[in-house]
């Protein structure tokens, strides 16, 4: 459901960051948002206009971020078996992810929103993949949390059908048959997919992973994916366990296999790809095949760096991503270009991506590789008012001359203020949608109840 938006904003006095195809930035610019488009943009003074004004003096404005790989349940397991390897944690916390409900994954959700909310996101996707028997109606529950908190929301169904005694990592209690999944995937698509310009919700369809779900799952949800214009979406390359398990298994690469099964094509993006081979970048950039950067994760569970310096270079589709709570305990979205940047830096050295690049992975890359260029992802009139306002007249940024510098490179900076749709969802730092203080509470009790059962 699209929220309805404030008639017109106008922010002035702000530095401002387009990242438009020409790199347009104003070191004293304005912006002014008629509903929930951007309807002029330039240097200087706005033109009188009736409305809301924001003083922008001080911060510097951006498009607002997208997060395009998060698992928003995984915010009530956060901490969990944290030094272990991706397998290693998987086969931890799959035990207590079965335990998960309708009521936790709300919870769960509307915690993950927020964050990203007071982080500069204004959208994200979502890949849930686990569904218990007795769980309830898990998707609705994170497309009320983001109805809720007001974000841009992309929400894939995912699903495994490879369980332990068929040969695949998650234990048997948490997969489901292929018919289930199928049908399950068409309803998502039927009850929330919305294809409009200005859509606030569009469903993708996620099979979790190559050791988690069977070759016919991968062919058939690609095959309803095509049919019904709804994006596809899955985990690939992110650790050397999984090339191994994919040479063991299928006798290729992790992309070579997903190109058997149908799955490179402009309507994919993979989260992760650590792990790609030279031909792996060359099909990916011949595809258009999209890849959801998590640097943060990677680093955290000890996966490696992607390449992402090639990968852009070949062409690749490149954003950025969270990924899930559990393996992201910040999940702070304003975090993932300096992190990209500096892993990119470390490996290729100090030319191996600049802060611009950085910024433009987390705003336009991310609007390219969830198919909605045309939509957000840099400041331009005609486009959707998704705006964030950063604060960068902080004791900790005083002294950086370029404003996007500061941003990339600094600490994080606070909010002040985000758009969405048009929408104010954070002012001054603090999220207006929900009460985060009862957030924060519902969150902690939730935890306690699915890690120790009371």
């Amino acid at each position: 459901m699209t929220v309805p938006p404030a008639a017109t904003w106008v922010i002035e006095g702000c530095a401002i960051a387009t990242v438009d195809a020409a790199g347009t930035e104003y070191r004293d610019g304005h912006v002014v948002v008629h509903g929930n488009r951007i309807a002029a943009v330039g240097a200087g003074h706005a033109p009188q206009t009736a409305g809301p004004r924001i003083d922008g003096r001080g911060c510097l404005l951006t498009p607002g971020l997208v997060n395009t790989h998060h698992h928003l349940y995984q915010w009530i397991t956060r901490g969990l078996a944290a030094d272990s390897t991706l397998f290693e944690w998987l086969t931890t916390l799959y035990p207590v992810w079965s335990g998960i409900t309708e009521d936790s994954v709300a919870i769960a959700a509307t915690g993950a929103l927020t964050a990203l909310a007071r982080t500069g996101c204004t959208t994200s996707s979502d890949h849930h993949y686990l569904f218990p028997r007795a769980g309830g109606d898990l998707l609705a529950a994170e497309i009320r949390a983001a109805a809720r908190v007001g974000l841009r929301f992309h929400p894939c169904r995912g699903s495994m059908d490879l369980g332990e005694s068929a040969g695949g990592l998650p234990p048997d209690d948490v997969v489901e048959s292929l018919d289930t999944i199928l049908a399950a995937s068409a309803d998502a698509i039927d009850r929330w997919h919305d294809p409009a310009f200005d859509s606030m919700l569009r469903i993708g369809l996620a099979p979790c992973s190559p050791f988690s779900v069977t070759a016919d799952l991968l062919r058939e949800s690609a095959a309803l994916a095509r049919a019904r214009g709804v994006r596809l979406h899955t985990h690939l390359a992110e650790t050397t366990d999984e090339s191994d398990y994919c040479a063991t298994q299928f006798e290729c690469t992790p992309a070579e296999y997903m190109h058997r099964v149908g799955w490179l094509g402009e309507d994919v993006w993979f989260a992760h790809g650590v792990h790609f081979d030279d031909p792996a970048i060359t099909a990916l950039a011949a595809s258009g095949t999209g890849i959801a950067h998590c640097p943060t994760s990677n680093g955290r569970l000890g996966a490696g760096i992607a390449r992402t310096a090639d990968l852009l270079a070949a062409g690749v589709p490149v954003g950025l991503g969270v990924d899930g709570a559990a393996s992201n305990e910040a999940s702070s979205m304003i975090e993932e270009p300096r992190n990209a940047l500096l892993y990119a830096r470390a490996v290729g050295g100090p030319r191996a991506m600049s802060v611009r690049t950085a910024l433009e992975l987390a705003t336009m890359g991310g609007a390219r590789v969830l198919g909605r260029a045309a939509e957000i992802g840099s400041v331009e009139p005609g486009k959707l008012a998704d705006l964030a306002l950063w604060r960068l007249d902080t004791p900790a940024h005083a002294g950086i001359e370029d404003p996007i510098t500061a941003l990339v490179l600094g600490s994080p900076p606070p909010l002040a203020a985000l758009l969405v749709n048009g929408r104010e969802v954070v002012r001054d730092g603090a999220v207006t949608t929900v009460d985060e203080s009862e957030v924060a509470t519902q969150v902690a009790r939730a935890q306690k109840t699915l890690v120790t059962g009371h």
